[in-house]
């Protein structure tokens, strides 16, 4: 599929996408279940990279100021900055493309080669927005709660390095972390967040809805799926971050 196909089909699966769901209940009784699976079992993923990232931020930041004429809150400030601004936001939501577009794409491919999906149009329902709506819904709740949870736990994180080290003192750290605070920054990262959502959801869904053949292929679409996803992500947070600092 050539990439300009491709992207005139994906527009039109988005488009059935946003339909008015025809029974609530189900689609709520769905979108339940994709908040689990979604948030809940990407919490302890989140919570242990974002905990050594912070460590390790923090170190890296206090080895990197070695003149004495830099005031050691600084190492503080630079954390908060790096979690806040990027590494909460977007490489959170690179990860969760790996983890949770893999699983999306495998799960309605498998779906797609066994007709199960065939079977859902047969009975009038509008197969992408039952399938794929909740998985997106959910990921718009999920993945900014996951960008706050990130930033907490990274700077935790770097707190804890940062006193087991020596490289900072607690009250030197603390007042980096409110030194020249920026709201928007907040603003801004959770803007980013809800978009990567949307990608890291419906591209592996237009994938695996879309695969052709057998269990071989739904492996390919996978890996196609978080490869497109994630540098999707990259291209909208370059775009975003230019329009919006």
């Amino acid at each position: 599929m050539k990439v300009l196909d491709k992207i005139g089909a994906y527009i039109l699966f988005m488009g059935r996408i946003f339909t008015k769901p025809e029974k609530k209940k189900v689609y709520l009784k769905e979108l339940t279940n994709e908040l689990e699976k979604l948030g809940l079992n990407s919490v302890m993923l989140v919570m242990i990279i974002s905990f050594f990232i912070g460590a390790v931020l923090t170190l890296q930041t206090a080895y990197n100021m070695s003149s004495p004429l830099l005031p050691r809150y600084l190492i503080g400030y630079l954390t908060r900055e790096t979690l806040l601004l990027e590494f909460s936001s977007t490489i959170v939501s690179l990860i969760l493309a790996g983890k949770i577009g893999s699983n999306i794409a495998s799960e309605i491919g498998s779906m797609k080669i066994t007709e199960q999906i065939e079977a859902l149009e047969v009975m009038g329902v509008n197969s992408v927005s039952y399938l794929v709506g909740p998985k997106i819904a959910a990921a718009l709740v999920v993945n900014p709660v996951l960008y706050i949870f990130s930033v907490f736990i990274g700077i935790i994180g770097g707190i804890l390095s940062g006193l087991a080290s020596g490289v900072v003192n607690y009250d030197d750290y603390i007042h980096g972390l409110h030194f020249a605070f920026n709201p928007y920054y907040v603003t801004y990262s959770i803007v980013k967040t809800l978009f990567f959502a949307v990608i890291f959801t419906s591209i592996p869904a237009f994938y695996g809805y879309n695969v052709q053949g057998g269990a071989l292929e739904v492996g390919k679409a996978s890996t196609k799926a978080v490869v497109d996803s994630s540098i999707a992500i990259l291209l909208v947070n370059l775009i975003l971050t230019k329009i919006l600092l």
